[in-house]
């Protein structure tokens, strides 16, 4: 079974570190090895800016990732195709691999709306608003303070939806999700986790996986011990046991998973890099018919992927 993951790091790891190879370096959890070896149909890549850059030098280092993921990801390998819709990815033969651009927080913008219409153009199609902090846009989940979108916020959703643009909500606060399901045309989670089972921050709450499923949208369940069991340590039966919870309250259609893979310190046991799907793929297949499987592993999230 092929699969489409809806969250990596590697643009992260290429850009502190301009030695990787992305085909088969050591250093990535995601490389194209990998991903030819593990069945990978589909694989989302994030622009994410470390805090450590300067405010000024964001935007320069959200480009920098724009040229490595054409440059060394795509440009090397004539098998990676750009997936910017639903019929690119239904384009894909059998042989071919897609790959999505997307941004994970908006500090990369700071207040400047021509900097994300430039990023849009240069082939983002998912912009998470924020990752842990504030930034202009909106409070992250670990924003102490809470609030939701601000102005210039409720301006970039509006922009998303006019170039009918994914706005993921992992790492939004919890006052911000609600603002996005309000305002947003197309919301999803492409790596977040059950708060009733892991009660931390970054999790979605009963009430916001139950709103995402009514409205027809998406949760990535991602691989990070620490959104998984509350610790550093995890196994497959902790991902499986986010999965059932959010099958129960009924987004059995509407769950599929994120690995963030090279964005996270500790791994799942035996899920420790994309050549390990397969053991993932495996433990589903116990409990799950292979319909099921299936629509976790690509079809629920394909389904609801921005169609352009």
């Amino acid at each position: 079974m092929y699969f489409f993951d809806a969250h990596c790091d590697v643009l992260y790891k290429m850009f502190l570190d301009p030695t990787i190879d992305f085909y088969h370096s050591d250093k990535l959890q995601v490389t194209l090895k990998g991903l030819e070896q593990s069945g990978a149909k589909i694989q989302s890549f994030a622009i994410y800016i470390p805090e450590t850059v300067h405010p000024d030098m964001r935007f320069h280092a959200s480009l920098k990732m724009v040229d490595i993921f054409y440059e060394k990801i795509l440009k090397p390998y004539p098998h990676l195709k750009l997936v910017q819709s639903q019929k690119d990815a239904a384009r894909l033969q059998a042989n071919e691999i897609g790959a999505i651009l997307t941004l994970e927080g908006c500090e990369a913008i700071g207040s400047d709306m021509v900097k994300l219409k430039t990023l849009l153009r240069l082939g983002v199609t998912s912009v998470g608003l924020t990752w842990n902090n504030a930034n202009a846009v909106a409070d992250g989940a670990l924003e102490p303070r809470g609030a939701g979108l601000s102005l210039f916020g409720r301006e970039v959703v509006d922009q998303l939806n006019k170039h009918h643009c994914l706005c993921d909500v992992s790492h939004l606060s919890e006052q911000g999700f609600w603002d996005v399901i309000e305002l947003a045309s197309l919301p999803y989670a492409s790596h977040s986790n059950a708060y009733t089972l892991c009660p931390h921050p970054r999790n979605l709450r009963d009430d916001q996986i139950k709103a995402l499923i009514e409205i027809n949208r998406v949760i990535g369940i991602t691989f990070v011990p620490e959104f998984l069991s509350g610790t550093t340590s995890a196994s497959i039966t902790d991902i499986v046991r986010h999965l059932d919870y959010i099958c129960a309250l009924g987004g059995e259609n509407h769950v599929g998973f994120g690995s963030d893979f090279d964005g996270t310190t500790h791994s799942v046991k035996d899920l420790q890099s994309i050549n390990h799907y397969p053991h993932l793929i495996d433990e589903l297949t116990k409990y799950y018919s292979s319909s099921q499987v299936e629509k976790f592993l690509y079809k629920n999230l394909i389904k609801r992927y921005a169609a352009r």
